[in-house]
C-alpha cells in the first residue's frame, strides 16, 4: 500500500510538471503573438490606456474635458482624504486628544454648502458647452444615415454631395475565415469591411442612425462620437473630421452574438478624391441597377443568390445551411422547401421570431429572388423552383 501510495504522488507529480510546461508554454506563446500585434492608425493601440487621438474638434474638447475632470476630482480626492489622514494622525487617543464636543458649526454649514456648489458649476459649465457643441448637427455639408443591422452596416447617402449612394458596409470575409479558424492576423484583425464609409475632410457631416432590428451604436472614438441606433426611432450626431486617413470603431451596444463581427472603417479623403469616389459609385450603381421586370434563368439568378448569401446570410445559417443554435437551418427548411414560394419572400422581406431572422428590405429585388433561389436549389434542396425579381416587387407592395 505504501509504494501503490508513493507511485501516485510521484505520477502526480508529473502530472503537475507537465502542466507547469504547457502554461509556461501557452504564455511564451501568447507573448510571441501579443508582441506581433502593432498600434492600428485611426483605431486601437497597443496597451493602450488613454482616449484615442482626436481627429475632430469635438473629440479634442472631450479630451480636454476628460482631463479638468480628473483633475478637479484628483484635488477633491488628495484635499478629503489628507484632512481625514491627518485628523486620524494628529489627534488619535494615543496623544491624549480629546473629541470636541458641539453640535452646529455656521461657518462650517455654510462652507459645505458653498463649495461643492462652485465645484459643481466649474465642472458644469465647460461640460454643457461641449454636450451642446456635440449636438448641434445644423448646416451639415453631408447627411449620411447609419442602419445598425444584425450584425452590420448600411449606409445611405442623403444630402450633399453623393445624395443618392448607398451600400452596405460588412466585416470582410478574410477577417470572418481567420476568426473562424482561430488564426487572427494582422493589426486591423476585425476591423477590416468590404465597403468603408468614404467622407471629405474639413466638412461638417451628419450621421443620422437608427436600426433594423435591436439597439446597435454607431462609435469613432477618434472623431468623439458615439450615437445609438434604435428601432423605430432616429437619432443624430456629427463630425468634421480635420485629418484624412482611416479611422475604426465599432458597435457600442451588445447586438447579439455576431456583435464583435459588427465594425466601422471611415475613409476620410481630400475633397477631390471624395467627388472621384462619388462619381465612381454612381457608376457602379447605373450598373447594377437591375431591371426587375426582367426574366433571369435558373443557373444565373443562382450563381448571383450565392454570392448574396455568402455576404449577408452565411454569417448565421452557415455557408452549409445548416445553421446554428436559435438560427434556424434552411437546408431542409420547411419554409424553403414549400411549393408557396411567397411565404419565403415574406420571411425575407419582413423578418420573423420577433427579428432573430431580420428584415432585409434593403436589399434589391433582383438580390432578394437570387438569394430565395439559391437556397431552394442548394444543399439538398433540389426543387428547381426559380423566384422573379418581379415577384418580389409585387410582395412589397
Amino acid at each position: 500500500m505504501k509504494m501503490m501510495n508513493a507511485r501516485v504522488h510521484q505520477a502526480a507529480r508529473r502530472l503537475g510538471q507537465v502542466g507547469q510546461l504547457a502554461l509556461a508554454a501557452g504564455a511564451t506563446l501568447a507573448t510571441q503573438v501579443a508582441l506581433a500585434v502593432n498600434d492600428l492608425p485611426g483605431g486601437p493601440a497597443v496597451n493602450q490606456l488613454n482616449l484615442h487621438p482626436p481627429v475632430t474638434k469635438i473629440a479634442v474638447d472631450q479630451i480636454w474635458l476628460h482631463n479638468f475632470m480628473m483633475i478637479i476630482c484628483v484635488l477633491i480626492f488628495v484635499a478629503v482624504f489628507g484632512v481625514m489622514f491627518y485628523s486620524i494622525f494628529k489627534h488619535r487617543k494615543s496623544k491624549g486628544a480629546v473629541a470636541a464636543n458641539f453640535h452646529e458649526s455656521v461657518a462650517v454649514e455654510i462652507a459645505w454648502t458653498i463649495v461643492p456648489f462652485v465645484i459643481v458649476i466649474l465642472m458644469a459649465l465647460p461640460a454643457t458647452k461641449v454636450v451642446v457643441a456635440m449636438k448641434d448637427t445644423t448646416n451639415a455639408d453631408v447627411t449620411i444615415k447609419a442602419t445598425g443591422y444584425q450584425w452590420e452596416w448600411g449606409y445611405d447617402y442623403l444630402k450633399g454631395e453623393g445624395e443618392g449612394i448607398g451600400f452596405i458596409s460588412a466585416l470582410d470575409a478574410g477577417q470572418r475565415e481567420m476568426s473562424d479558424s482561430g488564426k487572427p492576423a494582422g493589426d486591423d484583425y476585425l476591423f477590416r469591411v468590404d465597403h468603408p464609409l468614404v467622407v471629405p475632410v474639413n466638412k461638417k457631416i451628419r450621421i443620422i442612425t437608427t436600426a433594423n432590428d435591436v439597439i446597435h451604436a454607431w462609435m469613432v472614438p477618434a472623431f468623439g462620437v458615439k450615437q445609438d441606433a434604435i428601432p423605430g426611432f432616429v437619432r443624430d450626431t456629427w463630425f468634421k473630421a480635420e485629418k484624412e486617413g482611416n479611422f475604426y470603431g465599432q458597435c457600442a451596444e451588445l447586438c447579439g452574438k455576431e456583435h464583435a463581427y459588427m465594425p466601422i472603417h471611415v475613409k476620410v479623403v481630400s475633397a477631390a478624391e471624395y467627388t472621384q469616389w462619388v462619381n465612381e459609385q454612381k457608376k457602379v450603381m447605373a450598373a447594377k441597377a437591375d431591371d426587375p421586370s426582367k426574366v433571369w434563368e435558373l443557373p444565373a439568378l443562382v450563381a448571383r443568390g450565392e454570392k448574396v448569401y455568402n455576404t449577408n446570410c452565411a454569417a448565421c445559417h452557415k455557408a452549409d445551411g445548416k445553421g446554428a443554435g436559435p438560427i434556424k437551418p434552411l437546408d431542409g427548411a420547411a419554409v424553403v422547401l414549400s411549393d408557396d414560394k411567397l411565404k419565403q419572400v415574406a420571411v425575407v422581406l419582413n423578418g420573423q421570431n420577433q427579428n432573430t431572422m431580420p428584415s432585409w428590405k434593403q436589399l434589391s429585388d433582383t438580390d432578394l429572388a437570387a438569394v430565395i433561389t439559391f437556397t431552394k436549389n442548394s444543399w439538398s434542396n433540389k426543387t428547381g423552383q426559380l423566384v422573379q425579381p418581379a415577384e418580389v416587387l409585387a410582395a412589397r407592395k
